[in-house]
């Protein structure tokens, strides 16, 4: 069962092989590295899955089946979320804690839809 972003991100890598997953790996990664809110996340991925072309259709029904349960318990649920339970959620406590300065946890709260 996929309760983290990190961990669908570990579950998508099995099929990396295929350069429309690797693509969705990247996607992924950059997502966390860079000052994107969860909306932005959520609209790239469901447009990423609606215009790329898995090799098998048991993959893509696979991953985008996990995808949507992702969403569905963590995305949809984050107004009621602590910010230590966004920061596991979307796998986001390394780059919270390695913050240098109260803007760079402001991005973070901002990318979590969460107030400091």
């Amino acid at each position: 069962m996929i309760v983290n972003l990190i961990q669908y991100i570990i579950e998508v890598q099995k099929y990396e092989a295929d350069e429309s997953v690797s693509r969705l790996i990247k996607h992924l990664n950059n997502w966390l590295e860079d000052d994107s809110d969860i909306d932005c996340l959520v609209n790239s991925i469901e447009k990423l899955f609606g215009n790329i072309w898995i090799d098998s259709a048991e993959t893509h029904s696979h991953l985008y089946q996990l995808w949507s349960t992702f969403k569905t318990k963590s995305i949809d649920c984050i107004g009621g979320m602590t910010m230590n339970e966004r920061l596991y959620f979307f796998g986001l406590f390394n780059r919270f804690d390695n913050c240098k300065s109260s803007t760079q946890k402001e991005s973070i709260y901002s990318k979590l839809h969460a107030k400091m």
